[in-house]
């Protein structure tokens, strides 16, 4: 039955509607009442693709219990049943979709951002949904024109069975000194079922979930969040660390030399272990990572893809093109060989600890064979929101003609010259830039960041401080 009382409908703050989720800042951009309305909203979509349910989770913040109990009820209002899976990691969600059969999935989570955001990230069917699908839920959320009816309410622990899952494929070899840390984020109760069925050495760090991440902020892509793993790698002297990010869809790597993987290193050694049982497949990375990464991936017998940075959008390709594996700069690290496709830091755990203990090297070894790249860290830089989106296209216009540069644009411009390569991209979840260089060696590095400095004077933008 379709409900036209609520003729009035409900606007969101156009802020909180992003490329791959809906996410703001509680008691300001984000309230109660929002959720209630994406709970109503979302399960009107599913009820007329003729869906029945939905599973629903939520990480560690402190909001999160709140915003869940109004997403349940909007749900249940618009008449699909509901399957609470409870507190847990965003690819617990993503798991609760394929095992309770439910025909799509919300999960409450801030991801890695300040202790006052939250959000949601959901999936309808087995697709992620994003882009112009958070667009047409605002719309639908305007518009008032709800499904209506009464759902079932039931809850379901399955983190015994999610864990269990996570382990399905691991093949037992040598055992590991392993230091994690979850950040006090949503994966700290998996790490402990993690470590009681993994036969190794684990040390573990900031397991408790607390949404006020007392002890650094849990973004294993800052160094600095990274510092009291690095410590305690090198007292333990462990053979790895991993690091979690809030909602366990991102990892942080490092080696028993206490250095960081950055997620294209990690993604050189994922690739190649890969490929020695995939011989020729397609492994995709996003167009911030490494021109070393695509590199060593056709090096080992592989086809690299680039493609545009974005969990819900390197997903939706991994599909079109049948990759095993895919992965982002940022760590999100998809499998799809024998895994689900989505992005899961537990599972990427599970297989490079596999990869490490049937192997003869050590990671710190494997680190040692990577190619040394010089490169800047990721540089966003302010600019306006309906700015952003343009300056690449006028960057790209202004390159057309220019000697001695290959410029391609899957998403922003990413220019490679003789020196190296330089990305210029819109962010899609804030009011900046992106830019990266790389190259071989300084001098080279010097030359690609002129060249991108003077490529965004040109379109009269300030270029970032190097």
């Amino acid at each position: 039955m379709t409900d036209t009382a609520d003729a009035t409908g409900h606007r969101f703050d156009p802020t909180i509607l992003r490329e791959y989720d809906i996410r703001g800042i509680v008691g300001k951009t984000l309230s109660a009442e929002d959720a209630r309305a994406i709970g109503r909203c979302f399960g009107t979509l599913v009820r007329r693709k003729g869906g029945k349910s939905v599973a629903v989770g939520y990480d560690g913040r402190l909001s999160s219990p709140m915003l869940e109990a109004a997403l349940v009820e909007g749900l249940a209002a618009s008449g699909v049943d509901v399957r609470r899976i409870g507190l847990g990691p965003t690819p617990m969600l993503y798991f609760a979709v394929y095992h309770l059969h439910a025909d799509g999935g919300i999960m409450l989570t801030g991801s890695h951002n300040p202790p006052d955001y939250n959000g949601f990230k959901m999936m309808l069917g087995h697709e992620p949904f994003f882009g112009a699908d958070i667009q047409r839920l605002g719309k639908l959320a305007a518009s008032g024109d709800f499904e209506s009816g009464q759902g079932a309410v039931s809850r379901h622990d399955i983190v015994q069975d999610y864990a269990d899952r996570l382990m399905r494929d691991y093949r037992e070899g040598r055992q590991l000194k392993i230091v994690w840390d979850s950040g006090n984020g949503a994966g700290g109760p998996l790490v402990n079922e993690i470590c009681m069925r993994l036969p190794s050495s684990h040390v573990l760090l900031n397991v408790e979930v607390d949404g006020t991440f007392p002890n650094h902020h849990p973004d294993p892509t800052v160094p600095e969040n990274l510092e009291q793993l690095m410590e305690a790698v090198a007292e333990h002297k462990a053979d790895l660390g991993i690091a979690l990010d809030g909602d366990g869809d991102r990892i942080g790597v490092i080696d028993g030399k206490g250095r960081i993987l950055w997620g294209d290193q990690l993604m050189i050694v994922l690739a190649r272990a890969m490929l020695a049982e995939r011989p020729g497949a397609t492994i995709i990375a996003d167009v911030k990572a490494s021109q070393a990464l695509y590199d060593e991936i056709a090096k080992a017998g592989g086809e690299p893809l680039m493609w545009r940075t974005g969990h819900s959008l390197i997903k939706t390709k991994m599909k079109e093109v049948k990759s095993p594996l895919a992965g982002e700069m940022s760590g999100h690290i998809f499998y799809a060989d024998t895994y689900y496709g989505f992005d899961d830091a537990l599972y990427a755990a599970i297989r490079l600890i596999e990869i490490l203990a049937n192997g003869d090297q050590s990671l710190a070894e494997m680190r040692d064979t990577l190619p040394e790249m010089v490169n800047t860290p990721e540089l966003r830089f302010p600019c306006a929101e309906e700015r952003k989106f343009k300056v690449a296209g006028e960057v790209k216009e202004w390159l057309k003609g220019r000697p001695g540069v290959e410029v391609n644009d899957v998403d922003g411009v990413r220019v490679k010259t003789a020196d190296g390569w330089w990305l210029l991209r819109a962010s899609n979840t804030q009011d900046v830039l992106v830019a990266r260089c790389e190259a071989k060696d300084e001098a080279g590095l010097a030359r690609l960041k002129q060249a991108l400095g003077e490529a965004l004077r040109a379109v009269g933008m300030e270029p970032p401080s190097f």
